[in-house]
């Protein structure tokens, strides 16, 4: 009988020895990369809770000392921050026109994205290869390139300086992303889906809504995540494009900083309050983001 056949037999304290030993290897290896995980989610959200914090003391404090004191002396916290900036009709004025200018260039850019993609992945008209290269060609085209044409362009017309400038505007440079992004997404579809459908009756229009739109619901909800992100936090389309009445609340802010200099008790909470909104929508939409991006790293 051979010395595993009777380390087998007597229970095998050797492979209990090395399962036990593993064990531990493992326990502590996982440990370690939570605590590492942990340090850095920490330093990563580090300048957030020093904004936050800050948001919450009033000035005097503020020019005193740094926010960390807020963890020795409690009684700092206070709310006036809040208060004042929402008694400040440029920042909630900023916040509305933030708003309107958001939610459209979003809704726009998924629909007619989602339009364009479907009709590159699944129709066939003329030149469909080489118009889909100029839309991927347009993906490198820079922002600054096209304000000086482009603001010739809106004066022309007279949209320059208008809400509507600013929300074209980030129509037109979000739509090669969103356009590429779906398309690919939509050809992974299985044809045999789509067939069925056609066989079924189904025109290309109720195709797209019944069919298409559904099983790329969790890409659309990426594409829709990433353009408020970029519009809400935008300064440099908004500071050319809007005028001082339509601004939204990142030139608020900077103009905030223009004309009262260091006035951090209302820079921090309007900037923390500009910056919770966007972070609401994400956690809100964060499990369908989820979903689209690891559908996309599957394909």
């Amino acid at each position: 009988m051979s010395t595993s056949d009777t380390a087998a037999k007597s229970g095998s304290p050797i492979r209990a020895k090395q399962s036990l030993a593993a064990r531990i290897a493992a326990a502590a290896g996982g440990g370690a990369l939570r605590v590492f995980l942990i340090l850095a989610a920490l330093f990563w959200l580090m300048p957030t809770i020093g904004l936050l914090l800050s948001s919450l003391r009033d000035s005097g404090d503020i020019a005193a000392s740094g926010w960390w004191k807020v963890f020795t002396a409690p009684a700092e916290i206070t709310t006036e921050n809040y208060s004042r900036l929402l008694q400040n009709e440029t920042i909630t004025d900023s916040l509305l026109s933030t708003v309107v200018i958001t939610v459209p260039a979003t809704v726009l850019v998924v629909v007619i994205g989602a339009l364009a993609g479907y009709a590159f992945a699944w129709m066939e008209f003329p030149g469909r290869d080489w118009w889909f290269m100029v839309v991927v060609g347009l993906l490198v085209v820079p922002v600054q390139v096209a304000l000086v044409p482009v603001s010739e362009l809106f004066g022309v017309i007279g949209i320059f300086e208008t809400t509507i400038g600013v929300v074209v505007f980030h129509v037109a440079f979000g739509l090669p992303f969103a356009i590429f992004l779906l398309r690919n997404f939509f050809a992974e579809i299985p044809r045999e889906l789509l067939e069925a459908a056609r066989l079924d009756g189904a025109g290309e229009m109720r195709l797209f809504t019944r069919v298409v739109m559904p099983l790329g619901a969790p890409a659309i909800a990426s594409l829709g995540i990433f353009q408020f992100l970029w519009v809400w936090n935008d300064m440099l389309v908004a500071l050319i494009f809007a005028d001082s009445e339509s601004a939204p609340i990142t030139v608020a802010l900077q103009r905030q900083v223009r004309q009262f200099g260091n006035n951090i008790d209302v820079l921090a909470p309007g900037a923390f309050l500009s910056m919770i909104i966007p972070l609401a929508v994400f956690f809100a939409f964060q499990r369908q983001f989820v979903s689209g991006v690891m559908a996309g790293a599957v394909k």
